[in-house]
């Protein structure tokens, strides 16, 4: 396999948790190329081994506006890196920086699927005691037609099937009630549509609080929506998760009560963590695109190199592509 090109210079804490992520993921046997500066510190691992460097001498930094920082940084450590991906020097890229100029470098460089209406960001929203809800669009595209959302989730089947080896999975619309009628014109358009899709397990309509459930594997939406959704339960996660430990050590007498539970609650905090998942995927685009929060330690680095080295072993753009031809044929 190809190494998968990792931002070095991408995130808010970067490079230092980006490199120590890149050294665990190779030190599990995955193949790694950082995209950084000459004389970029750090390469080196504590048992000798150096990861290998493609150079790139500028960075666009989170407040840079996505596209003109793409046009004007052509040296730029997310340009290099997906152009990397392109002429078949590495398998996939993954970045923690500015969110719209990585999705913008692997549209400019790497091109969409044949057929692709508009790349979508797809993000696994956790759902304790089950497989995670694949969310998308989670950012990419404010504004939508109802045609884009049928693409979103056969894109979303797919990669719900790969990632999470889920047969056939489950598809929601996501709008303000469960019945056929509801929604705006966009949302009913799209029911109409998705219903009609002969390749995907459409169950209809969904609401936000089915979002962290069972009861579906992948919630379509368009990307001004999946962003609000997406926010919203990570902060209230982050909330919770605080108050809780706040609770714990609220009083003397609750801490062994409280380190009681812990081998429970660790499990569960676990699943909850936008760490686990490693970051969100790109769908759309001709490469495996992994874009990871801005503030990723080692741990969400790590794991979103072993999704993109997964998605490219599954072939997951391969099956993309083979989805949207079957549909638009």
């Amino acid at each position: 396999m190809l190494p998968v090109a990792v931002d070095a210079m991408g995130g808010d804490d970067a490079p230092g948790p980006i490199l120590a992520g890149a050294h665990r993921a190779a030190a599990s046997g995955i193949p790694v190329v950082l995209v950084g500066p000459a004389d970029l510190q750090g390469r080196t691992a504590a048992d000798g081994s150096v990861l290998d460097l493609i150079e790139a001498s500028e960075v666009i930094g989170m407040h840079d506006d996505p596209a003109q920082g793409v046009r004007r940084k052509k040296d730029s450590t997310l340009v290099r890196a997906a152009e990397a991906v392109r002429d078949g020097r590495a398998s996939a890229m993954i970045s923690a920086g500015n969110t719209g100029a990585t999705m913008a470098a692997a549209l400019l460089r790497m091109g969409r699927i044949s057929g692709v209406k508009r790349p979508a960001v797809a993000t696994p929203i956790p759902v304790p005691g089950a497989k995670p809800t694949v969310l998308l669009d989670a950012g990419a595209n404010s504004e939508v037609q109802a045609e884009w959302l049928v693409q979103f989730a056969l894109m979303g089947s797919v990669y719900a099937h790969h990632r999470f080896d889920i047969e056939t999975p489950r598809v929601g619309l996501l709008s303000i009630g469960e019945e056929p009628g509801k929604g705006d014109t966009l949302r009913k358009e799209a029911y109409e549509l998705l219903g009609a899709a002969s390749h995907l397990n459409f169950v209809g309509n969904v609401e936000g609080r089915d979002v962290m459930s069972d009861d579906i594997d992948v919630c379509v939406t368009d990307g001004f929506t999946g962003n609000v959704v997406l926010k919203t339960l990570e902060g209230g996660m982050k909330v919770i998760v605080k108050a809780m430990l706040e609770a714990f050590g609220a009083e003397e007498h609750y801490k062994p009560h409280a380190d009681a539970l812990l081998p429970a609650l660790l499990p569960l905090y676990e699943s909850l963590s936008p760490d686990t998942y490693g970051g969100a995927v790109l769908l759309g685009v001709d490469g495996v695109c992994i874009i990871s929060h801005g503030s990723s330690g080692e741990t969400a680095i790590a794991n979103g190199i072993g999704v993109a080295r997964d998605m490219v072993e599954h072939d997951m753009v391969g099956e993309i592509r083979a989805a949207i031809a079957g549909n638009t044929a």
